[in-house]
């Protein structure tokens, strides 16, 4: 899709409040050009960054490409020289140079609007024109990859973040790093953990960072034979590795699982309860892997929305003996995307959101339902848009920073499939299930992406 400008949107639906201001941030993998083969892959489309800000109960929009280095090289030549396909080769013209799609996640932190894909450094960009001033690597203190899921500390500030494959393709080490409030790296440490594998996500409370380690394994022997880059291998089963937040990375601790995948936690927190430290982790847990091959090469027997990740609560227990750990089903709709009022990151909470799917499942159906879940009393409200229309992941903007925990806003992308075209929503957290008290049609479609946050006025 194009580059464009639109200064001042229409509300075609209610009214977004007044009070509410800011910019929903929002990233996704939008190709540049067709696939080289038929190998074509969702996770590996380039970046486009897209921003709704809101102020004085009016909204605009802009859109632009993430411009790294494998973005120029194919604007240049015209064509696409990257594969989007995983074990696919690129064009020889690609040799040389540095590949990064930047297309998973959007931040704002340390006064940069930060663009990540998990496998690269972030990419800096404008947080008003969005324009992209170039990777950022910390001022030189850390080059590696970076998760596209860092967790921002509510009561300090600071940025924690990993990245896998750290030590160069295949390998199993981690990094774990801490940047403070302005940006400044203070923390960086290497780990290995017990098998290579697609780490996409960690959790972390205000006492401890948690490392879980699932079994979509990347094998370079398996690799060398002409076998799936990343695949589903469950005879290796699950690690969770558990440390200390002001402890150093040689003091984790594994638990094992059984076989299982976690694209994305909802949060996390730690206990103190009967003279014992717990660490709670509520995560979206899918029985396999999706969207990638089984270890042997055949295809997985049921897609995302057959198979959606469910809620569930793992309890650790860091002062008993056993390395095991037990789980909790918190409700029984599926979905994923899950999200909370960020300023209970890594705190005992009660409000979770999360996109579902409640319509007829097919193979790559998208969500039709906004989900939020009292993660005390097991109750939920649901709001469904209609037929053929289907919503994006849900980001939380509380009434005013003062606010109670979940008082506010959920706002969002709605795609209208018969309209062709995307709107920004504003759904209040009072009663999610009246609708959205304002919808704002946006001038072009916006395709499904993967994340997002708000940056408040």
């Amino acid at each position: 899709m194009a580059e464009c400008d639109a200064p001042d949107l229409v509300v075609v639906e209610g009214e977004i409040p007044r009070d509410m201001a800011g910019t929903l941030y929002r990233n996704g993998p939008n190709p540049m050009f067709p696939p080289l083969g038929n190998e074509h892959h969702w996770f590996l489309g380039e970046g486009m960054i897209h921003a709704i800000n809101v102020a004085d109960g009016k909204a605009s929009y802009r859109n632009r490409w993430v411009h790294t280095a494998q973005y120029k090289a194919q604007r240049k030549a015209g064509h696409r020289l990257f594969s989007t396909g995983f074990g696919e080769a690129s064009l020889p013209e690609a040799d040389g140079v540095k590949r990064n799609v930047a297309n998973t996640n959007i931040v704002w932190h340390g006064g940069k609007l930060l663009a990540i894909d998990e496998g690269s450094s972030p990419v800096a960009m404008d947080g008003d024109t969005l324009e992209t001033s170039g990777p950022w690597t910390f001022e030189g203190k850390y080059e590696g990859p970076m998760t596209a899921h860092p967790k921002f500390d509510p009561k300090t500030g600071e940025m924690l973040f990993f990245g896998y494959m750290a030590a160069g393709p295949g390998t199993p080490d981690i990094s774990y790093q801490v940047v403070d409030a302005a940006g400044k790296m203070m923390r960086s440490e290497m780990f290995k953990a017990p098998y290579a594998s697609m780490v996409h996500d960690f959790i972390t409370t205000d006492e401890h960072v948690i490392f879980p380690i699932f079994p979509a394994t990347i094998d370079v022997e398996r690799i060398m034979k002409g076998g799936p880059t990343i695949a589903w291998d469950p005879a290796v089963g699950t690690r969770i590795g558990i440390m200390a937040r002001d402890a150093s990375v040689d003091t984790i601790r594994w638990f094992e699982g059984d076989a299982c995948y976690v694209y994305h936690p909802m949060n996390a927190y730690t206990v103190h309860r009967d003279g014992k430290t717990l660490v709670i982790a509520d995560v979206m847990k899918y029985e396999r892997v999706p969207l990638f091959p089984n270890a042997d090469g055949s295809k997985a027997a049921v897609g995302l929305s057959e198979q959606p990740s469910m809620l569930v609560r793992w309890t650790f227990d860091l002062d008993g003996n056993s390395n095991s750990y037990t789980e909790e089903a918190l409700n029984d709709l599926g979905g994923d995307f899950p999200r909370l009022d960020e300023r209970f990151t890594g705190l005992e909470y009660r409000h979770g959101f999360y996109a579902a799917l409640t319509g007829e499942p097919g193979n790559g159906k998208p969500f039709d339902t906004l989900v939020h879940a009292d993660m005390k009393t097991g109750s939920r409200t649901e709001y469904h848009p209609g037929a053929g229309k289907y919503v994006m992941e849900p980001v939380f903007v509380p009434r005013k920073e003062s606010a109670a925990e979940g008082d506010g806003w959920i706002v969002s992308l709605l795609y209208d499939q018969v309209r062709n075209i995307s709107d920004f929503i504003v759904l209040d957290t009072d009663d999610i299930s009246k609708g959205p008290i304002a919808r704002v049609e946006l001038p072009t479609r916006v395709p499904f992406g993967f994340h997002g946050n708000w940056r408040g006025a």
